[in-house]
Order: C-alpha cells, then structure tokens, then sequence
C-alpha cells in the first residue's frame, strides 16, 4: 500500500476516537500522514415556520473555538501515542460527505466511525454508506474491538473489484502478521426452483474451480502467509456478518459509483457496514 494521507473524519465522538487510533495505527505501520478533518454541516436556513427573512445559520466562535479545541487535543493524543506519525488537522464548510469523497481523490484511505455527532457533522451510517459508496480510494469504517491477532476475511466474487478486495486483504494480512480468510459465497436458490432435483446445496468442483485459481494465485506470491478458504452456499451478507465475529478486518470490494450519494453501494456492503461484528473496508479502484 502506498504511504498517501490517511484522512479521518472526526467530531470527537468515541466512534470517531476510534477511527483515529486505527488510522494511527495504519499510519505507523505505512509511514503516512493522518489527516483530521471535521465538516461543518449547519443549517442554511431558519425553520419552514419561521416568516422572517434571515441571514444563513453558522458557528458562533464559542463552537467554532471548542471545534479547533477538539482537534488540538486529537493531534496532541496522537503525538503522545504515535509520535513517528505526522498529524494535521483541517476544518471545512461542507456536507462531510461530499467532502470526504472529494478528498478521496488524492487519499490512501478514508478512515470512519460507524456513528457520530450528526447535529454538527453528520458522520452516521448515512455518511458512510455515500463515502463507500463513492471514493475513489478504499473506505474504513471502524466498528468493534476484536483481538490483534484475529484474521482478516474477504468476500469475493467473480467481479474485478473482488480481485481489488482481495489484494487489499491480502496487504493487511501480510502487514499484520494474521492468517487471511477468503470467503466465496454462491445465494441459494429460492422461488419454484428451490425444491427441484435441479438445485444443489453444495459447491460444485466447477463452479469453485475459478475461485481457487485465484486465490492459488495469491499463495504464491506470498507463501509465507497462511490463507484458507471457504466456498459456501449462503447468502453473501449472511456468511461475511458471520466470520466477522472472529475477524479483526472484514474487507469487501464495490462496483463503481453512480449519481445519487449513498445509493450505489451494493445490498451486501450496506449490510455489513451497519451489522459486521469488525471494521469493514470497502474498496474501489481508480
């Protein structure tokens, strides 16, 4: 992985503490910069009920001061905790999202809570699903605490960005020192076909072969790290919720963006930025 910025979207709230100290961590093992952006989401109107013209609503300098305050206290945490790390801090006017996804563009990694403080930044899951959505670099959306030494799990499928997902995986994995779980899941058959002699509840040697071909692939070129593999038939969301439990990293590929933030995002990666068990990352090409 290339050692570009890693920008954290951070209101001071635990979930996006959080975030901070896994981008810290990343930066450390990298060598990258980290990046503390807050985004200033006020209202630009007064309430439908109000008949008074009025001016746009912003931060007095009270908020705007304890907003900097927040910031300084986070660079100066990371100074203590990461000192090899180099932190700076950055304040917009803007909807976190669109400026997230726009900072992407020259980025590493984008590095969310699952939560935040919406009044002021709007940094929830509505956030996350537009930025994973969207980014033009890999999303990291920070949800539980699982043990250092649990592996890291990636979903694949026969579309490119799998393949993406999975050499992402695979960096964190070889990065960390863990074993990597790579998890290929066919949904079953459901409707009129479901009963028929024609539907199978198991993987075909066929049906597998590509998937194992591609991950032999990656054994390969790094043989020193330790893969195994699981070919189900399951619905992908279901089996990925699951081996989050005993994951440190669940990693998952996208297929593009499109028009509308925060609509795009596949039905599977939605599901597991709101139920994984672990931090999710989610991946995009250039």
């Amino acid at each position: 992985m290339t050692a570009r910025r890693i920008v954290v979207g951070y209101d001071h709230s635990p979930d996006a503490k959080a975030a901070a100290q896994w981008a810290l961590d990343e930066a450390a093992r990298t060598g990258a910069a980290v990046e503390f952006l807050y985004a200033y989401e006020w209202p630009t109107w007064l309430p439908a009920t109000s008949t008074i013209p009025a001016p746009s609503v912003w931060p007095d300098g009270e908020t705007d001061r304890a907003i900097k305050g927040a910031l300084h206290e986070a660079v100066a945490a990371a100074k203590q905790t990461h000192p090899s790390v180099h932190t700076h801090i950055a304040i917009v006017s803007n909807s976190a999202a669109l400026e997230l996804i726009g900072r992407s563009a020259d980025a590493g990694l984008i590095v969310l809570g699952c939560r935040g403080h919406s009044a002021v930044t709007g940094l929830l899951g509505s956030v996350s699903v537009a930025v994973s959505a969207h980014a033009e670099c890999p999303v990291i959306v920070v949800r539980g605490t699982p043990a250092a030494d649990a592996p890291i799990v990636v979903g694949v499928d026969d579309s490119a960005s799998a393949q993406l997902a999975l050499g992402f995986a695979v960096e964190q994995a070889v990065a960390r020192n863990v074993d990597l779980r790579v998890i290929r899941a066919w949904a079953p058959v459901t409707g009129l076909w479901e009963e028929t002699p024609l539907v199978t509840r198991a993987v075909t040697a066929d049906e597998r072969r590509p998937f194992d071909e591609l991950v032999a692939g990656w054994r390969e070129k790094y043989p020193q790290l330790n893969v195994s593999t699981d070919a189900v038939v399951e619905h992908p969301a279901a089996a990925l919720v699951e081996a989050s439990k005993s994951a440190q990293l669940l990693v998952v590929g996208t297929r593009g963006r499109g028009a509308t933030l925060g609509m795009l995002l596949g039905s599977v990666s939605q599901h597991l930025l709101r139920h994984s068990a672990c931090t999710v990352a989610v991946v995009h090409g250039k």
